[in-house]
């Protein structure tokens, strides 16, 4: 792989989006925004606090069974644990997720200079990680709903993909995970209708997810510039692919078995559901424009996007 060097970077290299930004001066940056605004949630929350009764765990439209059928059927207290399920659910997906975004995280730094800012700032990103790893775990338990682990497919193709992936693939996947959910937490936290807890949850991941996004697109805009033809193109497929897995496993069925509701007819709904798909597309827009500005959305990779249906 080519290697852009950060004289080339000042001396005017740029992309669709503009001048490369200087990769030290970007993580110094990020590193002292995380000195000022990093959290402890063990502190930060209280997790003594009952749940409040009649608050919702997610924003009702955000809920996947929302307008349609089954959900007019449904009573307000089966739409309310619906959504306290799904944010069991969309937790467990985070934890997932994160683990596997930690181990390439461990990748990409493996070979740089421990002592360099985007070094130190990867560290930095993973010990934010892990808290984020255990306040979800915590939120689950304090809930008292089961932990929803992806299917085993969802599970060895994750594996496959820590195996095989290159850096702009494993950043690609990065910003593919993170910026759908924060779309959705973006909405959450100043959602008064929801419990607040949640809220708090929600926010912290937020404010600390928008440096690990930072990070991740102005890696990603270089490895673009700078990464072997065959290493752009395997990009392409495998970002593509990976948005077919993490569509599909944002949504886990077994949340209706638990709730009551016939499994088969829930999915074939969301499956139906025109809100279902605007709501996902909407959250993946601002991921999917900056992913076409930069190349990554051509060929084969734009067609798998597609199919995932988080691309219109």
């Amino acid at each position: 792989m080519t290697t852009l060097t950060e004289a080339d970077a000042l001396d005017g290299l740029r992309d669709a989006l503009g001048l490369l930004k200087d990769r030290e001066q970007v993580a110094e940056r990020l590193l002292a925004s995380s000195a000022k605004h990093s959290f402890d949630p063990d502190k930060e929350l209280d997790w003594e606090a009952p749940f409040e009764e009649g608050k919702w765990f997610w924003p009702p439209e955000l809920v996947s069974l929302y307008d349609t059928p089954m959900w007019k059927r449904m009573s307000e207290e089966q739409r309310i644990l619906l959504s306290q399920h799904e944010a069991a659910a969309l937790a467990s997906l985070g934890i997932w997720f994160e683990i596997i975004l930690m181990q390439l995280l461990v990748r990409h730094i493996y070979d740089k200079s421990a002592t360099s800012a985007h070094v130190r700032y990867a560290l930095t990103e993973i010990e934010d990680e892990c808290r984020h790893s255990k306040m979800f775990a915590r939120l689950i338990s304090h809930g008292g709903t089961p932990w929803y682990p992806v299917s085993r497919a969802h599970q060895h193709l994750g594996r496959l993909f820590k195996t095989i992936s290159t850096t702009p693939g494993s950043f690609t996947a990065t910003l593919l995970g993170e910026e759908v959910l924060d779309w959705m937490q973006r909405l959450t936290f100043p959602d008064e209708r929801v419990q607040t807890l949640i809220r708090g949850v929600t926010r912290i991941h937020v404010v600390e997810e928008a440096r690990h996004v930072r990070y991740a697109r102005e890696e990603l805009r270089r490895q673009m510039l700078t990464a072997p033809r065959w290493s752009q193109e395997f990009t392409r497929v495998t970002s593509g692919e990976f948005a077919r897995v993490f569509s599909v496993a944002f949504v886990n069925p077994e949340v209706y078995t638990n709730i009551g509701l016939d499994r088969r007819e829930a999915l074939a709904q969301v499956k139906a559901s025109g809100h279902r798909r605007e709501v996902m597309q909407t959250g993946a827009k601002r991921l999917t424009d900056f992913l076409d500005d930069i190349g990554v959305l051509r060929g084969v990779g734009r067609r798998l996007w597609k199919s995932s249906g988080l691309l219109a």
